[in-house]
Protein backbone atom coordinates (compact mmCIF):
# COMPACT_ATOMS: atom_id res chain seq x y z
CA UNK A 1 0.00 0.00 0.00
CA UNK A 2 1.33 3.27 -0.79
CA UNK A 3 2.70 5.34 2.33
CA UNK A 4 0.36 7.86 3.45
CA UNK A 5 1.23 11.41 2.76
CA UNK A 6 1.67 13.27 6.27
CA UNK A 7 1.23 17.29 6.47
CA UNK A 8 3.16 18.98 9.15
CA UNK A 9 2.41 22.42 9.72
CA UNK A 10 5.22 24.56 10.35
CA UNK A 11 6.71 28.29 11.26
CA UNK A 12 7.48 31.53 9.39
CA UNK A 13 10.32 33.24 11.04
CA UNK A 14 13.75 34.26 10.09
CA UNK A 15 16.57 32.10 10.15
CA UNK A 16 20.55 32.83 9.92
CA UNK A 17 22.19 30.51 7.96
CA UNK A 18 26.03 30.61 7.52
CA UNK A 19 26.34 33.82 4.54
CA UNK A 20 22.24 34.13 4.87
CA UNK A 21 21.39 36.24 7.91
CA UNK A 22 17.72 36.51 9.10
CA UNK A 23 15.94 35.14 5.60
CA UNK A 24 12.51 35.04 5.26
CA UNK A 25 11.81 31.29 6.01
CA UNK A 26 9.56 28.47 6.44
CA UNK A 27 10.53 25.12 8.96
CA UNK A 28 10.49 23.04 11.17
CA UNK A 29 12.30 20.78 13.84
CA UNK A 30 13.33 17.79 11.79
CA UNK A 31 12.50 15.13 14.91
CA UNK A 32 9.00 15.80 13.52
CA UNK A 33 9.77 14.80 10.17
CA UNK A 34 12.11 12.01 11.36
CA UNK A 35 8.97 10.70 13.43
CA UNK A 36 6.84 10.52 10.84
CA UNK A 37 8.73 8.81 7.86
CA UNK A 38 10.57 6.62 10.69
CA UNK A 39 6.73 5.36 11.47
CA UNK A 40 6.27 4.94 7.71
CA UNK A 41 4.68 8.02 6.56
CA UNK A 42 5.77 11.04 3.85
CA UNK A 43 6.10 14.21 5.89
CA UNK A 44 5.40 17.04 4.01
CA UNK A 45 5.61 20.76 5.55
CA UNK A 46 2.53 22.55 5.50
CA UNK A 47 4.38 26.49 5.86
CA UNK A 48 1.03 29.17 6.74
CA UNK A 49 0.56 32.06 4.21
CA UNK A 50 -1.10 34.79 3.83
CA UNK A 51 -4.98 34.92 3.35
CA UNK A 52 -5.98 31.53 4.35
CA UNK A 53 -9.21 30.60 3.86
CA UNK A 54 -11.54 27.51 3.55
CA UNK A 55 -10.93 27.04 0.41
CA UNK A 56 -6.89 26.80 1.51
CA UNK A 57 -7.40 24.38 4.03
CA UNK A 58 -9.89 22.04 1.89
CA UNK A 59 -7.17 22.39 -0.41
CA UNK A 60 -4.33 21.60 1.83
CA UNK A 61 -5.77 18.89 2.99
CA UNK A 62 -7.18 16.92 0.31
CA UNK A 63 -3.94 16.44 -1.14
CA UNK A 64 -3.39 14.67 2.51
CA UNK A 65 -3.44 11.40 4.62
CA UNK A 66 -3.26 13.12 7.41
CA UNK A 67 -2.25 16.33 9.68
CA UNK A 68 0.24 16.90 12.41
CA UNK A 69 -0.58 20.32 14.35
CA UNK A 70 3.20 20.80 15.40
CA UNK A 71 4.62 22.76 18.87
CA UNK A 72 5.49 26.37 18.39
CA UNK A 73 4.84 29.47 19.67
CA UNK A 74 1.47 30.55 22.18
CA UNK A 75 -2.09 30.82 20.64
CA UNK A 76 -3.39 34.31 20.89
CA UNK A 77 -5.26 34.61 23.94
CA UNK A 78 -7.80 36.82 22.12
CA UNK A 79 -8.52 33.67 20.29
CA UNK A 80 -10.11 32.12 22.95
CA UNK A 81 -11.87 35.85 24.54
CA UNK A 82 -8.97 36.49 27.02
CA UNK A 83 -6.25 39.23 27.52
CA UNK A 84 -2.59 38.30 27.09
CA UNK A 85 -0.84 36.96 30.13
CA UNK A 86 2.70 39.13 30.98
CA UNK A 87 4.41 35.67 30.33
CA UNK A 88 2.58 34.93 26.84
CA UNK A 89 4.93 35.03 23.43
CA UNK A 90 4.27 37.25 20.85
CA UNK A 91 1.41 36.25 18.85
CA UNK A 92 1.67 34.80 14.99
CA UNK A 93 -1.74 36.18 13.16
CA UNK A 94 -0.39 34.19 10.14
CA UNK A 95 0.17 30.89 11.57
CA UNK A 96 -2.90 31.00 14.10
CA UNK A 97 -5.15 31.65 11.05
CA UNK A 98 -4.11 28.78 9.17
CA UNK A 99 -3.47 26.06 12.21
CA UNK A 100 -7.21 27.23 13.53
CA UNK A 101 -8.46 27.16 9.65
CA UNK A 102 -6.70 23.34 9.03
CA UNK A 103 -8.14 22.33 12.91
CA UNK A 104 -11.62 23.24 11.58
CA UNK A 105 -11.82 21.47 8.25
CA UNK A 106 -9.90 18.43 9.01
CA UNK A 107 -12.70 17.87 12.01
CA UNK A 108 -15.04 18.90 8.96
CA UNK A 109 -13.63 16.01 6.55
CA UNK A 110 -12.53 13.43 9.43
CA UNK A 111 -8.79 13.46 8.53
CA UNK A 112 -6.36 11.90 11.30
CA UNK A 113 -5.18 14.36 13.28
CA UNK A 114 -2.31 14.17 15.47
CA UNK A 115 -1.52 17.89 17.80
CA UNK A 116 1.50 18.19 19.66
CA UNK A 117 1.91 20.60 22.47
CA UNK A 118 0.78 23.86 20.66
CA UNK A 119 -1.08 21.84 18.47
CA UNK A 120 -3.14 20.55 21.25
CA UNK A 121 -3.86 24.16 22.26
CA UNK A 122 -4.88 25.12 18.28
CA UNK A 123 -7.38 22.13 18.61
CA UNK A 124 -8.71 23.05 21.89
CA UNK A 125 -9.03 26.66 20.78
CA UNK A 126 -10.79 26.01 17.24
CA UNK A 127 -13.57 23.73 19.01
CA UNK A 128 -14.22 26.90 21.45
CA UNK A 129 -11.55 26.42 24.40
CA UNK A 130 -9.70 28.17 26.77
CA UNK A 131 -6.18 27.40 27.54
CA UNK A 132 -4.55 28.22 30.90
CA UNK A 133 -2.13 30.76 30.18
CA UNK A 134 0.67 30.24 32.47
CA UNK A 135 1.21 26.97 34.72
CA UNK A 136 3.50 28.02 37.17
CA UNK A 137 0.61 30.63 38.71
CA UNK A 138 -1.71 27.19 38.82
CA UNK A 139 0.39 24.28 38.76
CA UNK A 140 3.58 25.45 40.68
CA UNK A 141 4.19 22.05 42.16
CA UNK A 142 5.29 19.75 39.06
CA UNK A 143 8.10 20.40 36.48
CA UNK A 144 6.72 21.86 33.13
CA UNK A 145 9.66 22.85 31.78
CA UNK A 146 9.66 26.09 29.36
CA UNK A 147 12.95 28.09 29.53
CA UNK A 148 16.12 27.46 28.29
CA UNK A 149 15.82 25.46 25.15
CA UNK A 150 16.20 22.52 27.13
CA UNK A 151 13.32 19.51 27.16
CA UNK A 152 12.49 18.27 30.41
CA UNK A 153 10.85 14.62 31.47
CA UNK A 154 7.86 13.88 33.69
CA UNK A 155 5.10 11.15 33.87
CA UNK A 156 1.31 11.08 33.00
CA UNK A 157 -1.40 9.03 33.94
CA UNK A 158 -3.07 7.58 31.27
CA UNK A 159 -7.14 6.63 31.09
CA UNK A 160 -8.04 3.17 30.88
CA UNK A 161 -9.95 2.56 27.42
CA UNK A 162 -8.73 4.86 25.53
CA UNK A 163 -6.79 4.78 22.21
CA UNK A 164 -3.75 5.89 24.32
CA UNK A 165 -4.22 3.34 26.85
CA UNK A 166 -4.20 0.72 24.32
CA UNK A 167 -0.97 2.28 22.96
CA UNK A 168 1.39 3.35 26.20
CA UNK A 169 -0.56 1.62 29.38
CA UNK A 170 -1.26 3.19 32.09
CA UNK A 171 1.62 5.65 32.79
CA UNK A 172 4.03 6.77 31.06
CA UNK A 173 7.29 9.18 31.41
CA UNK A 174 7.53 11.75 28.51
CA UNK A 175 9.44 14.94 27.07
CA UNK A 176 7.76 18.09 28.09
CA UNK A 177 8.19 21.81 27.15
CA UNK A 178 5.43 24.02 28.00
CA UNK A 179 4.01 27.23 29.34
CA UNK A 180 0.57 26.58 28.93
CA UNK A 181 -1.92 23.97 28.48
CA UNK A 182 -5.54 22.67 27.72
CA UNK A 183 -8.10 24.41 30.45
CA UNK A 184 -11.25 23.34 28.46
CA UNK A 185 -11.61 21.73 25.30
CA UNK A 186 -15.64 21.32 23.99
CA UNK A 187 -16.23 17.70 22.19
CA UNK A 188 -13.38 16.19 23.29
CA UNK A 189 -11.98 13.76 25.99
CA UNK A 190 -9.12 14.55 28.40
CA UNK A 191 -7.16 10.92 28.34
CA UNK A 192 -4.00 11.89 29.70
CA UNK A 193 -2.91 14.17 32.99
CA UNK A 194 0.52 14.59 34.91
CA UNK A 195 0.38 13.87 38.49
CA UNK A 196 -0.72 17.52 39.46
CA UNK A 197 -3.72 17.35 37.03
CA UNK A 198 -2.23 19.35 34.00
CA UNK A 199 -4.46 18.03 31.16
CA UNK A 200 -1.86 16.24 28.72
CA UNK A 201 -3.96 14.19 26.03
CA UNK A 202 -7.60 14.86 24.64
CA UNK A 203 -9.30 12.73 21.74
CA UNK A 204 -12.19 13.86 19.56
CA UNK A 205 -14.03 10.39 20.94
CA UNK A 206 -16.24 11.20 17.44
CA UNK A 207 -13.56 10.96 15.16
CA UNK A 208 -11.69 8.57 12.86
CA UNK A 209 -8.70 9.25 14.85
CA UNK A 210 -8.00 12.87 16.59
CA UNK A 211 -5.61 12.72 18.90
CA UNK A 212 -3.60 16.01 20.72
CA UNK A 213 -0.78 15.37 23.71
CA UNK A 214 0.62 17.63 25.30
CA UNK A 215 3.97 16.00 25.53
CA UNK A 216 6.62 16.16 22.52
CA UNK A 217 6.50 12.31 21.46
CA UNK A 218 9.09 13.84 18.29
CA UNK A 219 11.65 13.73 20.98
CA UNK A 220 11.13 10.20 22.13
CA UNK A 221 12.72 7.09 21.13
CA UNK A 222 9.19 5.35 21.22
CA UNK A 223 7.36 5.33 18.19
CA UNK A 224 4.08 4.09 18.96
CA UNK A 225 2.41 7.02 18.85
CA UNK A 226 3.87 7.91 15.09
CA UNK A 227 3.24 4.49 13.95
CA UNK A 228 -0.55 4.29 15.51
CA UNK A 229 -1.38 7.69 13.49
CA UNK A 230 0.43 7.04 9.88
CA UNK A 231 -1.40 3.32 10.44
CA UNK A 232 -4.70 5.64 10.77
CA UNK A 233 -3.85 8.27 8.10
CA UNK A 234 -3.18 5.35 5.27
CA UNK A 235 -5.42 4.90 2.64
CA UNK A 236 -7.50 7.96 4.14
CA UNK A 237 -7.26 10.58 1.91
CA UNK A 238 -10.19 13.67 2.56
CA UNK A 239 -12.47 13.78 -0.53
CA UNK A 240 -14.26 16.46 0.89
Amino acid sequence: MTRPLIGLTSYHDTVSRGVWVDQDSAYLGYSYVAKVAAAGGIPLLIPPVDGADEDWARGVLEALDGLVLSGGEDVAAARYGQDPHPAAQEPHAQRDDCELLLARVSRDVNLPVLGICRGIQVMAVEAGGTLIQHLPDEYPTIDHPSAGGVFGSHPVQIEPGSILYELLGARVEVPTYHHQAVQTAPGYQVVARSDDGVVEAMVDPAARWRVGVQWHPEEAADLRIFEAFVAAATGSRATA
